[in-house]
């Protein structure tokens, strides 16, 4: 192991299932990622419960998993959700339709063909798919925009209680579906709310279009006082169509 990785703290699913451990980080705004070589389900359900986003990276030819507890977290209440004109205009104009499922493969493609470092690696997306076969607490989702029976945006997040989290997306680099990625971020979030959603988790609050669609920034404590409670809370029965 190099200097590099010896500054960020190895996190063990012992450590996740310890709940002083877990206050100590919530506490710690000096660390935000923590490193880990166990890619299973049940590895990746404990962090994601303690409120940490994790994304895939190599390291010296090996590839390793990097939760990340952040600092602060753009958060989306839907009554604070924003229809650009934009947006308006496609769905009025062009018809597309969302459509939201569990077939993870074409979805998982399509964002490594368009992410010239795309951290959802296959071994990545093998967790995924794991989680969903064994009826975890965890429900992963594809998210996708058709226009014509084409998919022109879409994304992976994932369902935990009233919660969603979005990972990675994709959009169309076509002249021709422009703004279609945020008119797929808008129908997801009429979506989420129609399902009896709590919030949507947008992940690092440093990108324009979170805010323009109508995220507001969270500390980490105030992220974790909305998290917990709403993560351990399922969805009405009668909405969850999946």
């Amino acid at each position: 192991m190099d200097a590099s990785l010896r500054l960020i703290p190895y996190l063990s699913y012992e450590n996740l299932r310890n709940p002083l451990l877990l206050q100590q980080m919530y506490m710690d705004l000096t660390t935000d990622y923590y490193w880990s070589d166990d890619f299973s389900p049940q590895y990746y359900l404990a962090q994601a419960q303690a409120g940490m986003i994790a994304i895939a990276e190599r390291h010296q030819g090996e590839e390793i998993l990097l939760p990340e507890l952040q600092r602060s977290y753009a958060l989306l209440d839907f009554a604070d959700l924003h229809v650009s004109r934009h947006a308006r205009r496609i769905v009025r104009r062009d018809r597309p339709y969302l459509r939201v499922g569990m077939v993870l493969g074409p979805t998982a493609e399509r964002i490594r063909a368009y992410h010239r470092h795309a951290w959802l690696s296959p071994r990545y997306e093998a967790i995924l798919e794991a989680l969903n076969a064994q009826r975890s607490p965890l429900k992963i989702i594809t998210a996708t925009l058709y226009h014509q029976n084409q998919p022109i945006a879409g994304e992976i997040g994932y369902i935990l209680g009233r919660t969603y989290t979005s990972l990675s997306g994709y959009s169309s680099r076509d002249r021709r579906y422009r703004h279609y990625g945020i008119t797929q971020l808008t129908l997801l979030g009429k979506w989420l709310e129609k399902q009896g959603f709590a919030f949507w988790n947008l992940g690092q609050p440093y990108m324009p279009y979170k805010f323009a669609l109508g995220a507001k920034e969270y500390p980490r404590n105030a992220f974790l006082e909305r998290w917990h409670p709403a993560a351990n809370t399922p969805l009405p029965v009668r909405n969850n169509a999946l």
